[in-house]
């Protein structure tokens, strides 16, 4: 638990740098928190003044004698370490950063940033910025800030890495009529980071929506423990910028490839309940509707409106948000047909008609609420010569306030005409949109929000035996000896059955002769394979040989390889050719991972084979999450892969069980093995019974002690 009360609910606050002049942050910062009504002691530092704004300054926090909760510091940044070193002596318990010129700024600011980190934690302070805005909490009610204005008062806390975006959203809500309960900006986050602010928050009785702008998570693997618990007491939802997987140009395998930062953020996101939003509308149209509604009970949704084409509009976006179009009772359509224009639709969406004034939308919703087959509705007004938007909407809310254990959105279709009825929506906790996509996309939040909490808690995770650590690390060392960053295939087979994943068997062969006798051990018929470091590809340089079944054939190919690979890569060292026994047919998939930089292992599982990359049906995985056959099977069952799995047109079902035991032990063998950055088994062929490791490629990395 982050316990950050002193933060948002200080009752001593100290200004540093606190200034008479309107043009200074210092002023601005002491104005806004007077300004808010804070209910506690405030005490200007400032040695060149006696009284700032009526209130007694002070030199130093050393002279303030009393206990101070919260240090706001707007100084120079090459006096901010002295200020911290004073407010550590005096033991405030937290500081808040205002000032700029640190990290941000290059190599000495990282140094000063560095040196302030270092001061706080040894006096066991807790640090917001540097280079923020600050803090505002309307419930407490403090605004330690330099932002223009306060919140009106709701149940939302934003954190925002952007002062910026921070500032930007305060003022848009004022138009929007949105309130906050909490409004804070992280800056370079050289302490406290959006993962302790989360934790706060959800703890925070008067926050029922956590929002968060965040470009970048430093420490995934705790980003994920803290959420996954969070996400259990609040809706949590994220827009994350800076997701460009331009950086998986470079990378050696098809995982690697296919990968990226934005694939690992939204594994991590899904695996710790977090909601994720494409755009700033997208996270504020959720939280409008987090903030006001109550989750529905499944995707049941009916559509009144009085107009066609906005109707169709939204039972396309339904469908694409995978949402169903509630089918209504008997009951229901009689109850329509009895009361409605002959020429209206009964059937969802229910039309009542441009003529349709308060009355008829009084019934037409009233009567599809109280369907049994309904969990939410949509309520859809485009403005007509008879049509009553302010009517209607007290309408809307009053059925809202009556049924409100089903979600209500609205969506008024215009412009000024509509702008008083948008308006008392808005106020009495109606989310009213313009458009019925982005009110839809709300609803597909809340649902899927609403569906983690129902979901069974994971089951313990599996227990796996027959797992020789020993022999993966004398083989990693080994090639680390070599000046190696990649396996050898017969390497990586034997790292494979090290952890009790079913492979192909693979030797190692250095001459012609050798790779004939081999082929007679493993019993024909047989593939050959180049064995060198430099080629990722093998099929790209004519180094793969199947089907071979005699000594004479093997021998031939063994030659015909080899003058191949000198032929396309005359540089490329040859350690040799890999003599590998075929296995039985079966489905071919791809079992991968790759190293996120924040979240540790990325697990990938698609249909695999030479086209991998070019169709791209893949799941992923954080590999700390996928600990249980559920989460396994539930992985397989998002691609398309697993249509073929499981029989397709007449064909047995292949054996999904040893598919999931093989994921299961790649994702603890990357776990183990730090050392590990790249890993493709492509294809992993699964038969009718067992799975196979046909082709594996491991790329590694040396990691420091520290590391």
């Amino acid at each position: 638990m982050s316990n950050l009360e002193f933060l948002f609910n200080p009752a001593h606050i100290a200004v540093v740098g606190a200034s008479r002049s309107t043009q200074k942050i210092g002023y601005a910062v002491l104005d806004n928190i007077i300004k808010s009504s804070f209910k506690g002691n405030i005490y200007p530092i400032n040695p060149n003044e006696e009284e700032i704004a009526g209130l007694k300054t002070y030199c130093s926090v050393l002279d303030v004698k009393a206990p101070i909760d919260v240090a706001v510091i707007s100084v120079p940044a090459k006096h901010a370490a002295k200020v911290a070193e004073e407010c550590g002596q005096a033991g405030v318990k937290g500081l808040i950063v205002i000032t700029a010129g640190f990290k941000e700024v290059g190599k000495e600011g990282l140094k000063q940033e560095q040196e302030l980190r270092s001061i706080c934690k040894r006096y066991g302070m807790r640090m917001l910025g540097p280079n923020c805005v600050g803090l505002m909490d309307t419930h407490s009610p403090v605004n330690a800030s330099f932002a223009e204005g306060f919140p009106n008062r709701g149940n939302i806390s934003f954190i925002s890495q952007s002062g910026a975006m921070l500032v930007s959203i305060l003022d848009w809500s004022f138009e929007m009529g949105m309130g906050f309960s909490r409004f804070i900006s992280t800056g370079n986050k050289a302490d406290l980071t959006e993962i302790d602010l989360i934790e706060s928050c959800a703890d925070d009785p008067q926050t029922n929506v956590i929002l968060c702008y965040v470009e970048d998570i430093t420490d995934g693997e705790r980003f994920v423990r803290v959420c996954s618990e969070a996400s259990k007491k609040k809706p949590i939802i994220i827009l994350k910028s800076g997701t460009s997987s331009a950086g998986a140009q470079a990378a050696s395998s098809h995982t690697g490839a296919l990968a990226g930062s934005n694939r690992a953020y939204d594994a991590a996101f899904r695996q710790s309940g977090v909601l994720r939003a494409e755009s700033m509308n997208d996270l504020f149209d959720m939280a409008r509707a987090f903030a006001t509604q109550p989750l529905p009970g499944n995707s049941r949704t009916a559509i009144v409106t009085n107009a066609g084409g906005p109707a169709i509009v939204a039972t396309d976006a339904v469908e694409k948000y995978g949402l169903k179009m509630a089918r209504f009772t008997k009951e229901t359509i009689d109850k329509l047909r009895e009361h409605l224009p002959s020429e209206a639709n009964l059937y969802n969406p229910v039309d009542i008609l441009g003529d349709a004034r308060d009355d008829r939308y009084r019934f037409a919703l009233e009567t599809v609420i109280e369907d049994e087959n309904v969990d939410n509705a949509l309520v859809l007004l485009c403005p007509a010569a008879v049509t009553e938007p302010e009517k209607t909407a007290r309408t809307i809310v009053e059925l809202n306030n009556k049924h409100n254990h089903k979600p209500v959105m609205a969506v008024y279709m215009g412009g000024k005409t509509l702008t008083e009825g948008r308006s008392y929506l808005t106020t009495n906790s109606i989310p009213a949109f313009t458009f019925p996509e982005p009110s839809v996309n709300s609803l597909r939040g809340m649902l899927q929000y609403a569906q983690y909490l129902k979901a069974p808690d994971p089951s313990e995770p599996v227990e796996l035996t027959g797992i020789d650590k020993k022999a993966v690390r004398k083989i990693l060392d080994d090639v680390f000896a070599d000046r190696r960053v990649v396996l050898l295939g017969h390497e990586a087979s034997d790292v494979m059955s090290a952890y009790g994943i079913q492979v192909s068997k693979t030797y190692l062969a250095e001459s012609e002769d050798e790779a004939a006798e081999i082929g007679e051990k493993l019993g024909f018929p047989v593939a050959l394979k180049i064995s060198s470091p430099r080629i990722a590809h093998k099929t790209d340089v004519g180094g793969v040989a199947i089907g071979l079944h005699s000594d004479k054939e093997v021998k031939k190919a063994y030659r015909k390889i080899i003058e191949n690979v000198h032929y396309y890569l005359p540089d490329a060292p040859i350690y040799g050719i890999e003599v590998q026994d075929m296995v039985e047919e079966g489905i071919e998939v791809i079992v991968g991972m790759s190293r996120d930089v924040q979240f540790g292992p990325l697990v990938v599982f698609g249909l695999g084979g030479i086209y991998v990359n070019l169709l791209e049906d893949v799941s992923f995985r954080l590999a700390s999450g996928l600990t249980t056959r559920e989460e396994v099977k539930k992985m397989i069952s998002e691609t398309r892969a697993y249509t073929l799995l499981k029989g397709y047109r007449g064909k047995k079902p292949a054996d999904i069980e040893a598919l999931s035991e093989t994921i299961l032990r790649t994702s603890r063998l990357v776990s183990d093995f730090r050392e590990i950055t790249e890993m493709d088994i492509n294809p992993v062929r699964v038969h009718y019974k067992g799975a196979t490791a046909l082709d594996v490629k491991i790329t590694v990395e040396e990691v420091n002690e520290k590391g």
